[in-house]
């Protein structure tokens, strides 16, 4: 991908058009899943937020447009989408900053500060148990080079006091993101989320706390498509994920 070539890239509608987002035509693309991690921060319009991988910014953009006044920041190891992150940014007019950079070897004006919010949504698949695409930049997001433990680690130590971070994960990954937050993190909530009514949850969202002492809890299933099938081209969705979706609300999933 090269960012001078238009025609390698789409204008995609995020919230029901008030977010417009330039993407790789081919390759990783973002969807629904930042969209969600988003609408799950309870954050103040005065906070910090630190998105480690945040690939073209969709997630902080998102959140952007919901709490106007938060101070963003964005990692992302590849140079193409970080170009694209600043790129949506200054289209959202958006306070945003976007930093090309390995999380494992952070700037230090991002290593020496701590956030109110850590958010992020890491590669959903081990590249050691499966094959990797043939795209690269399709391969670094759903696989990567960087262990799930890396992410977790420099995720908690970016966490200010009392200050949470959040992620999104499939769910056979649950154990490994549990122990990585093991002594770390406290009060941990756990939402899975569930394509329809009655299927077991494919992904889950979790919000850990810096300092928190509250017991492990798990809220009910999030679920995305109301009825068992899908009906021909109808849109789906249920009330909530609908908001969230198109009116870019809150998930108030967190009790």
């Amino acid at each position: 991908m090269t960012l001078a070539a238009t025609d390698a890239l789409t204008q995609d509608d995020f919230l029901g058009g008030r977010l417009k987002i330039w993407q790789p035509k081919r390759g990783y693309r973002a969807g629904v899943d930042p969209v969600l991690l988003a609408a799950s921060v309870q954050a103040r319009p005065d906070q910090t937020v630190l998105e480690l991988g945040c690939g073209v910014g969709v997630a902080s953009l998102c959140l952007a447009a919901r709490l106007p006044g938060l101070r963003l920041t964005g990692v992302e190891l590849q140079a193409d989408y970080a170009a694209l992150a600043r790129r949506n940014a200054e289209h959202a007019q958006a306070a945003f900053q976007v930093v090309t950079a390995d999380l494992r070897r952070l700037p230090p004006d991002i290593r020496q500060n701590r956030y109110d919010h850590v958010i992020m949504n890491p590669p959903y698949f081990d590249r050691m148990a499966g094959t990797g695409s043939t795209d690269p930049g399709r391969d670094i997001a759903l696989g990567g080079a960087t262990a799930l433990a890396d992410w977790l680690d420099v995720g908690a130590r970016r966490v200010g006091p009392r200050g949470y971070l959040t992620i999104i994960q499939r769910m056979e990954r649950l154990p490994e993101v549990l122990s990585g937050l093991d002594g770390r993190l406290g009060s941990i909530v756990l939402c899975p989320i569930a394509g329809r009514p009655g299927r077991a949850p494919e992904l889950f969202l979790l919000r850990a706390r810096q300092e928190g002492k509250a017991a492990f809890r798990m809220c009910s299933p999030l679920v995305m498509h109301a009825g068992q099938t899908h009906q021909g081209d109808q849109e789906s969705y249920t009330e909530k994920v609908r908001a969230v979706l198109r009116d870019g609300d809150e998930l108030g999933i967190w009790p």
